[in-house]
């Protein structure tokens, strides 16, 4: 079956999503300056979270001051676990509301479910999320770091009972290989071993949505490869457990490289590498900076050939 897909954020410019998990949005700062930039550089898709700090509170409070809702695709999640699982009816709910009130606005574009709780029937969470649909107020369903498995068994139970699937999924995707697990429950679409994944999700027309295409700053290029004591600094906890490793080491240093050599940044190649690939993957990606913006902008100019997203990936 073909879903549909979020024809909003389809636009050339619009591959890009702007993600709100960055500190100023976090902590709840005024970023209406930024996000005029964001919104009049044509990006018109965000990626916020129930536990992304105040970032809904902000992201409602422009979208109200600026009267542009119906032209902003929302993406947002709930359930995350604090310390227990809350895949669940009442939390649900609770998250979902809770979202509609601090985004000011009345439906989300696509409501996703930020983890899994393995333990609970799919049954019991299609037929949750979809009292949202009914009502008008969630237009799509998503799966933030869920296996395929799992989404394999929702969506064969939704279409089964004529519910709305799950088309909308947020894996971590990048060049550089999610090796160990940087939060806890992580899932990735990244490398050989998801192909027969990544070929589903085209057959059925599924919305790809990466998280981390910069690898949690691994790729941002600000520290060298030969610099690897000095990255490991930089990085937080769950950066340096998921990313810092020898083979990662070698992709930026290819990607050093190839910047060098195209005449673009480390992080334009990085998000160059998300969005050539044929699946036609949105990075969700931040920028504090219109300077950062654009520098993300000008990434979707970067054309790379399969023979150099396998060089990068130490394919070749």
């Amino acid at each position: 079956m073909q879903y549909l897909r979020l024809e909003k954020i389809q636009r050339p410019v619009s591959r890009l999503l702007f993600g709100c998990a960055f500190p100023a949005m976090i902590a709840g700062e005024d970023q209406s300056a930024l996000l005029d930039k964001v919104f009049e550089a044509g990006i018109t898709a965000v990626d916020t979270a129930e536990n992304y700090g105040k970032s809904e509170l902000v992201l409602g409070a422009w979208m109200a001051s600026r009267g542009n809702r119906e032209q902003i695709t929302i993406l947002t999640k709930g359930c995350h676990p604090y310390g227990h699982p809350r895949v669940d009816r009442e939390n649900m709910r609770h998250d979902f509301y809770q979202s509609l009130e601090r985004l000011r606005t009345d439906y989300v574009d696509v409501y996703m479910l930020h983890r899994d709780d393995p333990d609970k029937p799919v049954c019991e969470i299609m037929e949750a999320l979809n009292e949202f649909v009914r009502a008008g107020q969630a237009l799509r369903l998503g799966a933030s770091n869920w296996t395929m498995a799992r989404v394999r068994e929702a969506n064969a139970y939704a279409l089964a009972h004529d519910l709305e699937p799950f088309s909308v999924l947020s894996p971590n995707y990048s060049l550089a290989r999610q090796i160990g697990d940087p939060w806890g429950g992580c899932t990735s679409l990244t490398g050989d071993e998801h192909a027969a994944d990544r070929a589903w999700c085209a057959k059925e027309g599924i919305t790809i949505i990466a998280y981390a295409a910069l690898a949690h700053g691994f790729l941002a290029g600000k520290i060298l490869s030969s610099e690897p004591e000095r990255l490991r600094a930089s990085l937080d906890e769950g950066g340096q457990r998921g990313y810092f490793y020898p083979d990662n080491l070698e992709r930026l240093r290819r990607a050093e490289h190839m910047a060098a050599k195209k005449g673009c940044t480390v992080a334009q190649i990085a998000l160059a590498y998300v969005l050539t690939d044929p699946l036609g993957i949105l990075p969700a990606v931040s920028a504090t900076k219109p300077s950062h913006l654009a520098a993300n902008i000008a990434a979707l100019d970067i054309a790379l050939t399969e023979e150099e997203r396998a060089w990068l990936d130490l394919r070749a």
